[in-house]
């Protein structure tokens, strides 16, 4: 049985379901102002106010009452809503500094990624650092040696994937019997990478009187019956979407474009250059379709880095700090290796496939749209795949809007517009002054428009300087009706289920004629039998060389080792990146081609 209910209203989507036992009612109370009426630790509060923190977040609002009580808690709520400071501030409320004991801590979370446990780990000790708690993240790819020195003297706070924490339970170096808080934080989503077992056998090993809380962002029946045996008469809070009133806007707009298989890459250039995106995340299935579409973008003139679970924890970690340092633009991921990030500058996300499940589309677009700012939610259907759109449609409660993609002269439009802006910027900016006698000895030969108009036109040359040329139309398509879908394939045969289109891009586009440097070949110890592709050589060199990728020309794959071609005077920078670092997580012997 449930103990109360607690339902609050936010315009995030929620994809979370209602379970009979579970009726909606507006809070009974009305919102609390600030986060020192609720009772918390002055250093706290004092943290928070450092941090910025005005007020808390309906999370906030609903979990911290009841978790402060000491009460068990089963949270449904969406990504981006707050839920880390929801769980944290209670378990640090409750925390007595050093009380754990050595191998032993007072509190557990659990969560479903590396990443989401680096950035928890973080978060806590930031509230928690002027009342001296400890936190140790444990997640695969560290090492491992320093996680055993921390864990001999005892943490007052383990953030953890379930994997890594029951290696530790195993062989002893963590222990459980102190613990007197434990999070399952993203619970829907560690079932979903396959970690039931591990966190029953988790759960088994604490106490019986621990405080246990629960956050998801669906409740499918496997989370409930967890719920049931794992938490003690637990409060449930569930944040409900607000209906938008009419005229008013949601916070995620929300577009889907109807583009054929072969079309959709230049399809999503085109979205990109019209959307100008302040920093966008692009989801892909699987691996393989990250590196090879991050190639491409890379190609067309766009900052873009991998992120997927093939990659070293070093790279994984490198990728995320350029992202959150404006080192780039696009970041190209799978769900789950994108799972727990947050990149408060984030304003689009693209699905270049449509998610087969809601839950992960409403994962995948509940990271933008926050603070209050419009977020931009984009998916590129193919004709048969509009089902899966009306599916997610169903689910969230939320209408798509299928729209038609920008046409050559749409996009000539935007680059006129924002290429207005910048000049107007630059304008207002002034500091013009010492530029003024190149324009007044020019004017003695031609008219001042001529002079601006060929000043815009070396803006606009340096602006697509690198970026492929999308003047070709893409072909409008029309969803399929399901007779049709049944009967025909967009595109022949290699456009059904299950196939793949032609590998048209493996690699940037290559000048016709030969490059306008000279070349050196590099040779590089690894090829097919170690799984290496051109889209790894390509990442590798662009990403630790700097090397820009429309430098890097012919690229020949034996079963033993690697020819690629690089510029003449780059070449020995190459060789020592490439040194210092992996390929397909190895190290692997560089130099240049005896060959040549």
């Amino acid at each position: 049985m449930w103990d109360r209910t607690v339902i609050l209203r936010s315009t995030r989507v929620d994809a979370g379901g209602t379970s009979p036992d579970v009726t909606s009612a507006p809070p009974s109370s009305p919102p609390v102002a600030s986060f020192e009426s609720l009772g918390l630790k002055p250093q706290l509060v004092e943290a928070l106010s450092a941090l910025g923190y005005e007020e808390p977040t309906p999370i906030q609002l609903a979990a911290l009452p009841p978790l402060l009580e000491g009460k068990d808690l089963l949270g449904i709520a969406a990504t981006g809503t707050g839920k880390t400071a929801a769980f944290a501030l209670p378990l640090l409320h409750h925390l007595t500094p050093g009380e754990a004991g050595p191998h032993n801590t007072s509190a557990l979370v659990l969560v479903p990624t590396r990443e989401l446990a680096m950035q928890v780990s973080e978060a806590i000790h930031r509230y928690g650092q002027k009342l001296g708690a400890t936190v140790l993240p444990l997640y695969g790819g560290q090492v491992i040696g320093q996680q055993l020195r921390v864990l001999k003297r005892g943490v007052d706070v383990v953030v953890a994937t379930p994997g890594r924490a029951l290696d530790h339970l195993r062989r002893g170096t963590l222990q459980l019997e102190n613990v007197r808080t434990v999070v399952l934080d993203e619970a829907d989503e560690m079932l979903d990478m396959g970690f039931a077992d591990d966190l029953e056998a988790i759960l088994s090993g604490t106490p019986e009187n621990r405080q246990t809380a629960l956050f998801s962002a669906t409740l499918p029946p496997r989370i409930a019956s967890i719920a049931e045996r794992h938490l003690h008469q637990p409060v449930r809070v569930r944040i409900a979407k607000e209906k938008v009133e009419p005229g008013e806007l949601p916070r995620i707009r929300q577009t889907a474009y109807v583009v054929p298989r072969s079309f959709k890459i230049a399809a999503l250039g085109r979205l990109l250059d019209v959307e100008s995106p302040t920093a966008a995340i692009i989801f892909c299935r699987t691996r393989t379709e990250v590196d090879d579409l991050t190639v491409s973008l890379n190609g067309r003139g766009w900052r873009a880095h991998a992120l997927h679970g093939g990659m070293t924890q070093e790279q994984r970690d490198r990728v995320i700090k350029q992202l959150k340092s404006h080192g780039t633009d696009l970041l190209v991921a799978t769900d789950v290796a994108a799972r727990g990030l947050d990149i408060p500058r984030l304003s689009h996300v693209v699905n270049f496939d449509v998610p087969n499940a809601p839950e992960a589309y409403v994962h995948r677009i509940g990271r933008t749209g926050r603070a209050g700012r419009e977020g931009v939610a984009i998916t590129l259907v193919e004709a048969r795949e509009t089902r899966l759109l009306r599916n997610i449609e169903k689910v969230t409660g939320q209408r798509i809007t299928v729209a038609t993609i920008p046409t050559v002269a749409d996009l000539r439009a935007r680059r006129q517009e924002l290429m207005r802006a910048t000049l107007r910027e630059t304008l207002v900016a002034g500091g013009l002054e010492s530029l003024r006698s190149t324009v007044e000895d020019l004017a003695g030969e031609f008219e001042p428009l001529d002079i601006a108009a060929a000043a815009v036109k070396l803006l606009q040359d340096s602006q697509e300087e690198g970026r492929a040329k999308e003047e070709e139309e893409i072909p409008a398509t029309a969803p399929m009706t399901e007779r049709k879908e049944r009967t025909s394939r967009p595109g022949g045969p290699s456009s059904g289920p299950g196939s793949r289109p032609a590998r048209t891009e493996r690699g940037p586009k290559r000048p016709a004629g030969p490059p306008s440097w000279d070349t050196t070949r590099l040779w590089i110890g690894a090829g097919r039998v170690a799984g290496m592709r051109p889209a790894d050589l390509v990442g590798a060199i662009a990403g630790e060389a700097g090397l820009d990728s429309s430098q890097i020309g012919a690229i020949q794959i034996t079963d033993a080792f690697s020819l690629v071609e690089v510029p003449e005077p780059d070449a020995n920078r190459v060789i020592a990146a490439l040194k210092a670092a992996t390929i397909r997580g190895r190290k692997v012997v560089v130099r240049k081609d005896r060959g040549t």
